[in-house]
């Protein structure tokens, strides 16, 4: 209450005074100038600053980081950022993982590996040879086949992370992309889906060619979603393509439910996620709840949540597969929006408020020749331009 009273007889002293555009800057001093004590003794406040040159230097960064380890460990009432940025990450929930069980490869058996492959190839004449000469090949798909018998599906879970797959798809949970889903466009296979790459939609404008290692009788599921699209909700996505009860790795078999659409960003929007999950199925199901009508060019109808189908379907299926890529409008868009949704599109465009110029002066002293062309166009009376 003191305090108070001291900031409301200092902001009326002020109006009084004529400080009226200065009151609410005495209203924060008084405010500001009312500190609690410390709980303890603050950090180097036994050190004598006046001195300088008597300080104790550490005369090397080593020991200087000695120092700095010491006090570190030391118990101090105060805290440091890390130390809240750790409590955030105690009291945070636990992710849940409902992928497939996954168990990354040894650190230590890979160098171990890796080092047995070393001294092999430095007995190879040949390889030695080829290397001296500077005619040595590494062939790239043995190293992508084995990059993702190894460490490929943890860098996948880590860019999906980073594109906030996860947290858009599946809040509070995870799943380690462990069959290498392998996406293409095109009749040549030349617009290939990665993990973020770029396409149009003058490109992804047909049923790509899906390609994964399955067993001759397992069942799988593939959807084809998007959760920046939604033109009315943000908390919704639009469903592109669903296939459900796919024997092996054949998709063409497998019960579409809903058929393929192309990528329809709206313009002005910047670039949208296109994302392909891949689902293991224990057994058949039955997707007549899921099942669109043919053609299914309403948007109503295709207004889709993966969560809520996963919920729906979690203990049947278990994701296993991920592909994205990243999508922003072209000419293309404007034919989807007015041939097969029949409708109008959809254009968001940033308003830019008129530049401001103060009112023109007659004689413009100091100012540079280009003060004029200012006001060349302007509706008011211009001095000076003819």
């Amino acid at each position: 209450m003191a305090l108070r009273s001291s900031a409301c007889v200092l902001l009326r002293a002020a109006v009084d005074a004529g400080l009226k555009h200065h009151a609410r800057g005495l209203r924060f001093t008084a405010v500001l100038g009312h500190q609690s004590p410390p709980q303890g003794p603050m950090p180097n406040e036994d050190i004598d600053q006046t001195p300088l040159d008597s300080l104790k230097k550490y005369r090397s960064y080593t020991r200087y980081v000695r120092a700095a380890e010491d006090a570190d460990r030391k118990d101090v009432w105060w805290k440091t950022y890390r130390k809240y940025r750790d409590e955030e990450k105690k009291e945070a929930v636990e992710l849940v993982n409902i992928g497939l069980p996954y168990q990354r490869p040894s650190r230590k058996t890979e160098v171990k590996e890796r080092k047995k492959v070393m001294l092999e190839n430095k007995k190879n004449p040949e390889m030695e040879r080829d290397n001296r000469l500077r005619t040595f090949r590494i062939p790239l798909d043995r190293v992508k086949t084995q990059w993702e018998q190894t460490n490929g599906p943890y860098h996948i879970k880590r860019l999906a992370e980073h594109y906030g797959i996860y947290k858009d798809l599946f809040p509070m949970a995870y799943f380690m992309p462990q069959v290498m889903l392998r996406v293409a466009y095109g009749e040549d296979s030349s617009a290939a889906v990665h993990y973020g790459n770029h396409l149009t939609p003058s490109q992804a404008a047909q049923a790509p060619r899906i390609h994964f290692e399955a067993e001759e009788n397992s069942l799988w599921t593939l959807l084809l979603t998007s959760p920046d699209e939604h033109l009315l909700d943000g908390e919704q996505e639009y469903l592109h393509w669903l296939v459900g009860n796919i024997p092996g790795n054949s998709v063409s078999s497998g019960e579409e439910l809903c058929h393929y659409t192309l990528p329809f960003p709206a313009r002005g929007t910047g670039f949208h996620r296109y994302i392909y999950i891949l689902f293991k199925q224990e057994h058949p199901v039955d997707f007549s709840a899921d099942l669109r009508s043919f053609p299914c060019y309403c948007l109503k109808q295709r207004t889709f949540r993966t969560l809520d189908f996963y919920r729906k379907h979690q203990d049947i299926i278990t994701p296993a597969g991920l592909a994205f890529f990243q999508c922003q409008w072209d000419q293309s868009v404007s034919h989807t929006f007015h041939t097969l949704l029949d409708m109008r599109e959809p254009v968001f465009e940033y308003d830019r408020p008129p530049v401001y110029h103060p009112p023109q002066k007659k004689y413009p002293h100091g100012q540079p020749l280009r003060y004029l062309d200012r006001y060349r166009n302007g509706a008011d009376k211009t001095y000076g331009i003819y």
